[in-house]
């Protein structure tokens, strides 16, 4: 039995089906239950409150954590109730860039061989955060609008995760997951148009304006630093990665794939 935590978000969602349409058990834990596909087992959970776990871990071979940004606890007493199954951790490219903390992935080695560290970069669902004003204005604005990076789509994450998740030979990789090229907010803005049928106009924002927009849903520290990463990436972030072919054989997904099959969301 596979136990995916986060199984509501971006993520969790297609790994979920994903893992259901290969078969397997599956139980999907969240902070609220919603539907899930036929033979999904749904529960209600929170990695703030380890004991609320423990019935979804009993019996589990594999554990997919998503570790929420709002999570300020420590990672052990989940991992003990993991016990001997493998544990797949989506954590961040800012760990491997030296823009987060390890604290997480040290855990997650910790407790033993049976482990695999998915390092995404920047996702491709972030642009629903324009979907209200591509809706009602057919606009989007953002920073650093000529700024490029290879964005990821979820269902590519939620691809390597199951690879992960069902083959122990992935058991000690580290996976630095991006999209196949760099694009950036302007070429965004156009993708979502061309999957709509019409254009959508881009604005370009000031860093100030576009940090007095994120303070309303993160703090002031993480705005920052995503705001740094959007306006002055490094190398490293702006670096496509192999890791997704390699494991899946084939190249990640384009973000205008990402835009075509959520068009409805913008209309």
């Amino acid at each position: 039995m596979i136990v995916v935590t986060g199984a509501t978000g971006n993520v969790g969602q297609p790994l979920v089906r994903l893992l259901a349409s290969a078969g397997e058990k599956v139980t999907a834990v969240s902070r609220r239950i919603v539907d899930e596909p036929p033979g999904v087992v749904a529960r209600q959970g929170d990695l703030s409150e380890p004991e609320t776990l423990r019935p979804a871990f009993e019996g589990a071979s594999a554990v997919f954590l998503m570790v929420p940004g709002d999570f300020r606890g420590a990672l052990e007493p989940v991992l003990a109730l993991a016990g001997d199954a493998r544990v797949v951790l989506l954590s961040s490219q800012g760990v491997g860039t030296g823009r987060h903390p390890a604290v997480f992935e040290e855990a997650v080695r910790g407790s033993g061989p049976q482990w695999t560290v998915l390092r995404p970069g920047g996702f491709a669902s972030n642009a629903f955060r324009w979907a209200e004003s591509v809706r009602t204005r057919r606009t989007i604005a953002a920073p650093f609008g000529d700024v490029a990076l290879p964005v990821l789509d979820p269902a590519d994450i939620a691809a390597v995760a199951a690879a992960a998740l069902l083959d122990p030979s992935h058991a000690g990789h580290t996976y630095e997951l991006t999209g196949p090229a760099p694009v950036t907010p302007r070429e965004q803005a156009a993708a979502i148009g061309e999957a709509l049928g019409e254009p959508v106009d881009f604005v370009s924002q000031t860093r100030e304006e576009a940090r007095a927009v994120m303070l309303g849903f993160m703090p002031p520290e993480v705005a920052d630093a995503t705001l740094d990463i959007l306006g002055a990436p490094t190398a490293a972030e702006q670096r496509v990665s192999p890791d997704v072919e390699k494991v899946l054989g084939r190249p990640p997904r384009p973000f205008a794939d990402w835009a075509s099959r959520f068009a409805g969301a913008f209309k």
